[in-house]
This record gives structure tokens, sequence and C-alpha cells, in this order.
């Protein structure tokens, strides 16, 4: 193999072993890691409430069981307590709660107000943070109480004053006291499920985690709104005593027992909550990523081992068996591929730390989300591609190896006109296959429909793969005689070569097709999603205005204080969350739904686009409201069962059904439901129905700003686009390394032809003859590949705006689209052009 090629074909199997071994590094950290220890550190062992569901679908043998994560705490009742202390080695079990606490201080100037910046969590509020009055409470970064009973999971010391001792006592750290400018014995106010109320500062304290105050345990307690019930129950250990896990999981049944790392889940419990999705999304995308690289490799193979028809000919013809003719290729295929895979797995620890980090920074990982790197993903990356790199030499050996010794040199001169039989039927076959999974995706609608557009895609992709020489020489037919007129030497050269070598060509358009296909369905159906959740919102929400918080969230006061302004006649308070629920998609299966809570006149304020029934039946306990995507074959007076997100199971009436559930959820419930199943008591947003002056509001609670419903839907189409940014870097990752293959597919592709060019320069042709030559046969490369891939995901685009969105809703952007057309047009011209003139200029000093 020349050095040209054998380096292309190198760097291809590095890269496509470093793209799979960093989707193996995101996996395997997703399944190991853990939350950060900070004050359960001490802790022998935490006991929670289970923080997943077990949904059993199905019955008789076609029952199934799966299991979901919960996004709120499944707290514990605090009576258990009593049980765990009477384990052996025991010291104490600290009943600990959670409550966020909005420091507030002097007013300000709205110019200051909306310069304090929040989490990405709090994005929609920062968005719509433009019109509030000349003066607002000003409020600090949010802290987090705790009892005073949790202060002992920690070295907490006082430093100075005392221990909280009356409700309306705090004992602050000492970073947070310094940065309000506070000392024991001062006043300040707290903005927590209600109007900011005044907490003198008992205490000073150190040792303890930051941003953290304490009140004392019953007051801690009662903020929580769930006094009975703790966060968790936090086992301490006597002094060098050892404390059965065993026994502990006695003493409080149907409860869990978190020991070692897995304290850090329930201290952090996003880890966990996240990583189902997390896992199942870099699954999906290093699936993808495998067959992306399978295609990619197999068609460079494939080319590199057909420039050597005429050398593997001539070894058939001097008595070489064709055992003996496959193994050479699959030698040389090892001595390039071992290395090359082994490099490219040793890089992808490199980029699947590039991967985390980028989504960390952008706030789609949680920030204590842990990077494991081990040998695993490396070995593992490496050994799929050099089998992939062994495999496609083999089969691209066979047919060379198998022909007639006397038969192997004509071989060498043209191409077979026809394909295998083998490759034929297959392509047909997943042609097929792509067939039934479009009249799925429109017979279906909803997840149903979704869940079919990755198998028409890669199907379709596969059928281009296996059927590319058809593909091409249909491309060459209809491109050849524009050319031939264009330029009648150049482009008779150029259609002439490209008919001659159609296999040759169908393994540059695969993945030049490939890259638009994929890149094309992956990027736009983002757009399409995030254009539909904004017409949803902006055509539904019909409230003049919108309050939102740039702190945890909205005390449920201010929606009873809005109620009663002038002017005001319909307010609506939403609080959102997760509920797990079985849908039907293809067959029945537990899925997370988003779902929102609601409470007040929410036919005047918003419309979810009603299909029958009526949202004011959520007024009623009991009730629910579903969107068209989920609930399949259910009609209003039906029941369905769910979990709501602490785990909760209920079974409640269905009074509604819609259809805008990208906009406003899939689920409706009553809010006072959701809120007493929730992490706080606190509202997400309201929803007035005029533009009645909100000053009373805003001066009186800390962080609310208001918002027209049109900044309001921009914000929450923001908001999506940041949610689909996990997708998008990995998809990015995968086109990259298509455009690799592009590339080096084209430069192999080139050097391959060394002879034939010299050859033509030998006979009469001149140099920019070949070079014009070059450029119009890249044309009907690139015109093919790029109408194949525009067709492939055009139809797939189409397919899910019309089964699953809206046709009317697909978004391509025109500037989008463009630059996805130019980074693959510019780097496969150059790899054509590039090695074409060094192969033309060495021909000129031969002649």
């Amino acid at each position: 193999m020349r050095k040209g090629i054998a380096f292309g074909v190198a760097t291809a199997l590095a890269v496509a072993a470093m793209v799979l071994g960093a989707f193996g590094v995101l996996i395997e950290s997703g399944s190991r890691s853990h939350g950060h220890l900070d004050r359960y550190a001490s802790a022998a062992a935490v006991v929670h409430g289970e923080q997943s569901v077990t949904v059993v679908t199905g019955s008789g043998d076609n029952k199934s069981s799966e299991s979901r994560p919960l996004t709120e705490p499944n707290r514990v009742p605090v009576a258990q307590a009593a049980g765990l202390r009477a384990v052996a080695g025991v010291r104490d079990v600290i009943a600990d709660f959670s409550v966020p606490v909005v420091p507030v201080v002097a007013p300000v100037s709205s110019s200051v107000s909306n310069s304090v910046s929040s989490s990405v969590s709090n994005s929609v509020s920062d968005s719509v943070s433009d019109s509030v009055p000349d003066s607002v409470p000003n409020s600090a970064p949010t802290l987090t109480g705790h009892g005073w009973d949790s202060a002992k999971l920690t070295p907490t010391t006082l430093t100075s004053g005392q221990a909280p001792s009356s409700p309306h006592d705090i004992v602050l750290d000492t970073n947070t006291a310094t940065r309000l400018g506070v000392k024991p014995g001062s006043e300040i106010s707290l903005q927590i499920d209600r109007a900011p109320d005044d907490y003198r500062v008992s205490g000073i304290s150190t040792g303890g985690p930051p941003a953290t105050l304490y009140f004392t345990q019953q007051q801690a307690e009662t903020l929580s709104g769930h006094p009975d019930r703790a966060d968790a129950l936090v086992v301490l250990p006597a002094s060098g005593a050892h404390v059965s896990t065993s026994a502990l999981r006695h003493a409080a049944p149907g409860l869990d027992v978190a020991t070692g790392a897995a304290r850090g889940d329930v201290e952090h419990p996003q880890i966990q909550a996240g990583r189902a999705d997390n896992l199942a999304s870099f699954g999906t995308l290093g699936g993808a990523a495998l067959l992306v690289a399978l295609l990619v490799v197999s068609g460079l193979l494939e080319l590199s081992v057909r420039q050597r028809t005429r050398e593997l000919a001539m070894m058939r013809a001097v008595g070489a068996t064709p055992r003996q003719v496959r193994r050479i290729v699959v030698r040389e295929l090892l001595r390039i591929a071992v290395p090359s895979a082994l490099v490219g797995g040793v890089a992808a620890l490199g980029l699947g730390a590039l991967l985390k980090t980028v989504m960390a920074s952008q706030g789609v990982l949680p920030a204590d989300f842990t990077l494991a790197l081990s040998p695993i993903p490396v070995f593992g990356s490496a050994l799929i591609t050099v089998l992939a790199a062994v495999g496609t030499g083999w089969l691209a050996s066979r047919r060379v190896s198998k022909i007639k010794p006397v038969q192997a040199l004509g071989e060498t001169a043209v191409e077979p006109t026809r394909l295998p039989r083998w490759r034929v039927v297959t392509g047909l076959v997943f042609t097929a296959l792509g067939a039934s999974m479009l009249v799925l995706t429109f017979a279906a609608s909803g997840p149903a429909a979704a869940s079919a557009l990755p198998g028409l895609v890669i199907s379709l992709m596969w059928a281009v793969a296996l059927l590319g020489p058809w593909i091409a020489r249909a491309g060459i037919r209809v491109l050849g005689a524009p050319l031939r007129r264009l330029s009648p030497i150049a482009g008779g050269l150029a259609a002439a070569s490209a008919r001659a070598a159609a296999v040759r060509m169908a393994a540059v358009i695969t993945p030049t097709a490939l890259a638009l296909a994929f890149g094309g369905t992956q990027l736009f159906a983002q757009t399409t999603t995030a254009n539909a959740t904004s017409a949803q919102a902006r055509d539904g929400l019909h409230a003049a205005q919108v309050l939102t918080s740039s702190g945890p969230g909205i005390p449920h006061a201010v929606y009873d204080a809005a109620k009663a302004l002038p002017g005001v006649a319909d307010v609506t308070a939403v609080k959102r969350t997760t509920v797990v629920m079985p849908v039907w998609n293809l067959d029945t299966s537990a899925q997370s739904l988003q779902a929102q809570g609601i409470e007040g006149g929410a036919a005047n304020t918003l419309d979810p686009k009603l299909t029958a029934g009526s949202l004011a039946g959520l007024n009623e306990p009991g009730t629910i409201a579903l969107s068209s995507a989920v609930s399949h074959n259910t009609h209003v007076g039906d029941t369905r069962q769910l979990w709501l997100g602490d785990g909760t199971p209920v079974t409640l009436k269905v009074v509604a059904l819609y259809d805008r559930g990208l906009g406003f959820g899939d689920v409706l419930l009553p809010r006072s439901l959701v809120a007493a199943h929730a992490t706080t008591q606190l509202d997400d947003y309201l929803l007035l129905n005029n533009r009645a002056d909100l000053a009373p509001l805003t001066t009186s609670f800390a962080g609310l700003h208001a918002a027209t419903s049109a900044d309001f839907s921009k914000a929450l189409t923001d908001q999506t686009r940041h949610d689909n940014l996990v997708g998008l870097i990995a998809v990015l990752a995968i086109t990259g390394f298509i455009l690799v293959g592009v590339v080096t597919t084209l430069g192999v592709a080139t050097a391959s032809r060394r002879r034939e060019l010299t050859l033509l320069r030998l006979i009469g042709a001149t140099r920019d003859q070949l070079l014009q030559a070059l450029r119009l046969e890249t044309a009907i490369i690139l015109a093919t590949g790029i109408a194949t891939g525009a067709a492939t995901a055009g139809l797939t685009l189409f397919a899910y705006a019309a089964g699953v969105i809206g046709l009317h809703l697909l978004s391509i952007p025109p500037l989008a689209a463009l630059a996805l057309l130019s980074a693959i047009a510019a780097p496969a011209t150059a790899a054509v052009l590039l090695p074409g003139r060094q192969i033309l200029r060495r021909a000129a000093r031969i002649e």
C-alpha cells in the first residue's frame, strides 16, 4: 500500500477510534459518576427514599418492567430515625432538611438589579428581566438553609455569637456574613416561602459548607413545608465503631441505605436524576457514531483495496491462492489498523474530557459530573475499529481473490459493471426497511413517530452505501451532458472517467451524502423543535404579563397578592415538575414527561389548543390534562396512572386533551398536587391577563421580573436550544469525523489515480485540461453526494415535521444550511485538487 494511501487510511481509523472512545468515556463516566461528598462525608450511611420508580407494563408473557429516575426528592419519615438510632455503633441520626433562602439587601436601581446573574436553570427568568420598577429589593445569591442539627454533619463551630434558639434566629457562615455585611445581633431580611421577613443573626460559624445558614431544627422543619418528612436521615457513627448496612436496612424497611460514594448522589440528587437520561443520550449517540464509523471506514477500505486490484490480480495470475491473497490484505490492514486504533483510543480520553468540559460549562451536564478515565474505552474503541477494518478489508478482497487467474489481469483494466448479488439484495432490503419506517412515521404520531426517525435515516444511508454505484451512474448521466457542453475536452474527460469508475465514485459519494444527511437531520430537527416550541408558546400564551424570578422561584404568596391588585381579573400560578407515565411508543413504555401544575384562571391566560374537555376541570383535585403526543386512545373521563416527581403513584381523571405539548408540557396537573410532591413550594412563573401596575409586587418581593408573553416565549425557545446542546455538541463531533472521512476518502481516491493521470498527461492532455477535468469530476461527486444527502435529510425532516410536530413548523435556517454545505464542499474540493496538482507536477517532470 502506497505511503499516501496508507496515511489516509491510518488517519481515518485513528479518528474513528477517537470518536467512538470519546463516547465510551462519557458512557463510563455517566455510569460511575457520583456527586461530590461535602456535608455527608462524615456519615456512615445516608438513609433516603428510592430515587427511581419501576413501572410494570404489559401482561402475561409480554410483561416487562422499566425503571425511571425521579427529579424530586423522595423524602423519608422522620419517625424512622428512632429505629436507626437503636442500631449498634450509631452515635446519632440527623433528620436533614434543606430550604432555599434569598437574602434581601437594600433596594437598588433597576439597572443594578437586572445585572444580577443567575444560574443556567434560571435562564428563562434572566431573558425576561427587562421590565422592573425603579426600585426593587435586591436579592443576593441564593443560600441553602438547614436545621441546626445538620451542623453536626460537618466540623461547624461558632466563631462568635450563639446557636439559634428562636424561630427568627439564624447562624451564617463567615464568608456569607462578610459578603452581606452582618454580625451577631444584626437584622437581615430573608425571603423563603412568602414576603421577605426579618431574622436576627445569632451567630457566625466556620468549618461548614459555603453559602449556608442554619435555623433552629423546628423552624427548618416548618419552613420545608413537610415537617414530618426529611430529605434524608444521616447516620453518624460512634467513634471507632462499625455500622452494619444490613442492620440499617432492617431498621428502615422500604428505604434505601447509601454508603461510600453513593452518599454523594443523595447529597447532589441532580447527578442521580440525570444519570439514566445521560446514559441513554450518550448510548444513542455512541451507537450512531459506531454506525457512521462503519459506513465511512468500509467505503474507504474498499477503495484502498480496490486500488490494489492490479497487484492482487498479478498474484492470482502467478499462482497465489485466494486464501493467500486475503491473508496479505488482512495482514497489511492489521499493520496499519492496530497502531492507528490505539493512538485514536488514547486520544479518545482527551476528546471525552473536552466534550465533558464543554457540556458542563454550558450547563447541560451537572457541575458535579465526574469524568471517569480508564483503559476500557481506549481498548474497546481500538478493538471495534480494528475488527471493522479487518472485516471490511477481508470482504473487499474476496471478489478479486476468488476470480480465475486468467481473468484476474482483465479485472485490472475495467471495473465490473454489475454489482454483486448480495450487495444488491442487501441494499434493497435496507431501502424497504427505510420505506417501512417512513410509513410508520406518517401512520403513527408523537413519540412513536419520533422513535422511527433514527432507523429511517440509518436505513437509507446503508441503502445509499450499498447501492452507491447505481446512484453514481445516475448522477453521471444527469450531469455528464451539461459538463461536456460547458467544457468539451475537460468535461468529456471528467464524464468518461466517472462513468468508467462508478464503484470508485460511489465510495466517495457515500461519505459526502452521509455528512449532509446525518448533520442536516440532527441539526435541523433541533431547529424545528425549537421553532415549534416558540410557536406553541407564543400562540398559546394569552397573558399580557409574565412574572418570573431570578432566584429559586416565586413564593406562592405572590399569587395571592397579584389577585388582589386593582385591574387584575385572572392570575395563573405555574409550577414545573417531571412525572413518569406509561406511554405508547410502538409498545407501551415508561417515560419521564415534562409537566406543569397550574392554579387560577388558566382559561384566560393560556391556550394549549384544547381538543376535548376544559382546563377548568384542573381546579378539582385528582385531575389531569394530557397532550395528544402522550394521550394515545385516551378520552376525557378516562383515568391514567402516573408517578409524581417524588415517586408517589396516583390515578387521575382526564379532564382535557390538547395539542401544544411542546409549549406547555405533555401533562397539566393541579398546582397543589405538584407542590405537595416537589422540592420546594415555590412557583416558577405567574401569568396575568392584563397590564396592571406590578410595582406593589416587585417592591415587596425580591427578584421578581415582569415581561410580555412574547419575551417569555422567546426565552423558552432559547432554553429549548440550550437543552439540545448535548445532542448538538455530540453531532458536531460525529459530523467532524464524517468530514475527515470525506477528505480522506477523496484523497485516497485521487492518489490511487496516479497511473491514470500520468498516462493522460503523456498522451497529450495538458495540465490545465486535467486540472479542469478533476474540478468537474469533483463537481459530479459533490453534486451527486449532496443531492443524495439532501434527499435523505429532507425526507427524514419532512417525516419528523409531518408526523411529530406539524409540517408548517419545519425550520431550516438558510445560513445554517449554507454553512453545512460549505463545510462539506470546501475540504472535499481541496482533498481532490491538492493531490491532483502534485500528481500532475510529477507527471510533468517524467515527461
